[in-house]
């Protein structure tokens, strides 16, 4: 089963192509730009991209796994609205994964482990994971000196992803180089069991967890006196 996973929580605009059978999941085709204020300009093109790769066409998708999040509400969408478009289109399922998940789930080795995405406004979004991969706190956004108390309350002993090489400072843990960002495949491979079950096709919910920059004004100012 060919599978299209894409996820634009973070400044990492990606795209990937990934096969999914009975045994496990391989990778076919990815591309992933980081700049966090082109989302919509490379998303598209980056799937356009992974599928000529492999000499595919969007007809051969069997499912669509996308990021939900947690992640700025600009970027986030774009994920979100590609993955429903290209679902309704072609009439095929589409399977949320928390994007934090493809950060912690693979960096947890025997430990517990903080996945952190800047979230900006001097805030981080984060979760926590204990040594198998499971999460057993968050998502949610705070303060990094708030986030890093948890941690300690967690016996978290490693950190992972953007935010945490960002406010290494503040949260006082060990860093890991990699993965810095969301991993496709590990995406994929949380939502596999629901792939090959034939599972019906999920609402993208986004995990946005605080209220966009830009809101509906909810008056008017008189201009008269």
């Amino acid at each position: 089963m060919l599978v299209l996973v894409v996820d634009s929580s973070t400044p990492a605009v990606a795209a990937a192509l990934v096969e999914v059978s009975a045994d496990g999941v391989a990778i076919r085709a990815s591309r992933c730009t980081v700049d966090a204020r082109a989302h919509g300009e490379l998303l598209a093109p980056h799937v356009d991209a992974v599928l000529a790769d492999v000499d595919a066409r969007p007809a051969d998708l069997t499912a669509i796994v996308a990021g939900l999040g947690p992640g700025p509400f600009t970027g986030l969408r774009v994920g979100l609205v590609t993955a429903a478009t290209m679902s309704q289109v072609l009439d095929v399922p589409t399977y949320g994964v928390c994007s934090l998940d493809g950060l912690g789930h693979p960096a947890a080795a025997g430990e517990p482990v903080l996945a952190a995405s800047d979230a900006r406004r001097r805030e981080i979004y984060w979760a926590v994971y204990d040594g198998a991969g499971r999460r057993v706190a968050g998502p949610q956004v705070a303060a990094p000196t708030v986030v890093a108390q948890r941690a300690r309350e967690l016996a978290v002993t490693v950190a992972v992803g953007d935010g945490a090489h960002r406010y290494a400072d503040v949260l006082g843990l060990p860093v890991r180089d990699e993965p810095r960002y969301p991993d496709p495949l590990t995406l994929v491979h949380l939502a596999a069991p629901r792939i090959r079950a034939g599972a019906p096709s999920e609402l993208l919910t986004p995990l946005y967890l605080r209220r966009p920059d830009a809101v509906a004004a909810t008056g008017h100012k008189p201009v008269l006196r």
